[in-house]
């Protein structure tokens, strides 16, 4: 019989790894993947060193940092004044430009997201408002909502990384 941990944990590992890049990179979803990594890492480990409790500890991070990175763009798009209509283009722009760009090695589909996105609540918002000013506040608070969601993701997926790193090897 073989012995798959190895590739269980290797598995993992570069899960984790992917979802440490993901809290920064728009378009993979960070803290998912980390807990995904830490599962298989787990399962291959035949779940004696992190186990159900810890699993769903981090299921729950992941989950928080999900609604936080959709809560803080949208709030903020609205607050900056973004109709709903402006928001529901610009998510269906940006992932519209992340399929675009994607014969681009690595960076095409991040950028062709980012451009797609902006582009897309910025033309919405003028063409709603007729007002480039009042285009560009709004594409501003989005930004700033995206970087603020992308903070706490990045601190979310730290958190679960440690806790991981704390179950498996402390």
């Amino acid at each position: 019989m073989t012995d798959y941990t190895l590739i269980f944990s290797s598995i993992g590992y570069i899960l984790i790894f992917l979802g440490l890049v993901g809290a920064v990179v728009p378009l993979l979803p960070g803290p998912f993947f980390i807990w995904l990594g830490v599962f298989v890492w787990a399962w291959g480990d035949s779940f004696a060193r992190i186990g159900w409790p810890t699993l769903l500890f981090l299921g729950v991070l992941t989950l928080i940092a999900w609604a936080v990175d959709i809560g803080f763009s949208l709030i903020s798009s609205r607050k900056a004044g973004a109709g709903w209509l402006s928001i529901g283009v610009s998510i269906l722009t940006g992932i519209g430009g992340g399929i675009l760009l994607s014969f681009i090695p690595l960076v095409g589909s991040i950028l062709g997201a980012i451009v797609g996105a902006i582009g897309g609540l910025w033309y919405m918002e003028y063409r709603a408002k007729g007002d480039r000013d009042l285009a560009t506040q709004a594409v501003r608070g989005y930004i700033g909502g995206v970087l603020v969601s992308m903070a706490v993701e990045l601190g979310t997926a730290l958190l679960m990384i440690l806790v991981f790193a704390w179950q498996a090897f402390v």
